[in-house]
């Protein structure tokens, strides 16, 4: 029996170009925004020709699509099924929504593509609509479930949900754009694990149904 030949190095998996495609696409989203990315730019870095990506995506949107739906829209959906089944308080189900946010997004380069959208929505109104179906509105769910959950628990204090989402989500966009943004040039970097610890203190005190049980 001859023996297998092994594959050659430069030979890659088919199955493994759509990741490698994306991947790249991430990195020069981050990096040059949506306008100013160039789909033979994603190719080159992948290490593909334009007409192998155009095999697996057929425009720049539907990349763009791709990449967000591999990485927040699946971090989402693990946040999801964490909620269906957390079986611990509301304080802290909101702790683990948040340092769960941070670890898979907040921290990665896939926060670039929020800063990215916050820029250039206005320009791209179809992927606004695309970002803010699959990603904003389902995020803000997972927020919105845990202070349902303490408020009929008694755990917390009686508000009004739709904005306390808001109030609890704009620090933590805040500090993911300013990571990705000024921050690389303030004197000295924040901590955003401290930030985030921070931050949880202040919201659970002010959320906590009787304010006097910090004291006791």
């Amino acid at each position: 029996m001859e023996p297998q030949r092994a594959e050659p190095r430069w030979e890659r998996r088919k199955d493994a170009r759509p990741s490698e495609i994306t991947g790249a696409a991430l990195e020069l989203f981050v990096e040059r925004g949506y306008a100013a990315t160039r789909l033979e730019d994603v190719a080159a870095r992948a290490g593909v020709s334009k007409g192998t990506l155009y095999l697996y995506f057929d425009s720049k949107q539907e990349l763009f699509k791709a990449v967000v739906r591999g990485g927040i829209v699946r971090a989402i959906e693990e946040g999801e099924a964490m909620v269906e089944q957390f079986k611990g308080s509301a304080s802290e189900l909101l702790r683990c929504i948040v340092f769960g946010w941070w670890e898979r997004i907040g921290s990665t380069p896939l926060w670039g593509i929020p800063k990215l959208m916050i820029a250039e929505a206005r320009n791209f109104p179809e992927l606004a609509q695309f970002y803010q179906a699959e990603v904003s509105q389902r995020g803000t769910l997972l927020f919105q479930r845990a202070l349902e959950r303490g408020v009929e628990a008694g755990e917390f204090r009686a508000v009004n949900i739709d904005y306390t989402v808001q109030v609890i989500l704009s620090p933590l966009v805040m500090l993911a754009v300013w990571q990705h943004s000024l921050g690389c040039c303030a004197p000295e970097r924040a901590d955003p694990l401290r930030f985030l610890e921070t931050y949880l203190d202040l919201v659970l005190a002010g959320l906590r149904a009787d304010p006097e049980a910090s004291h006791g």
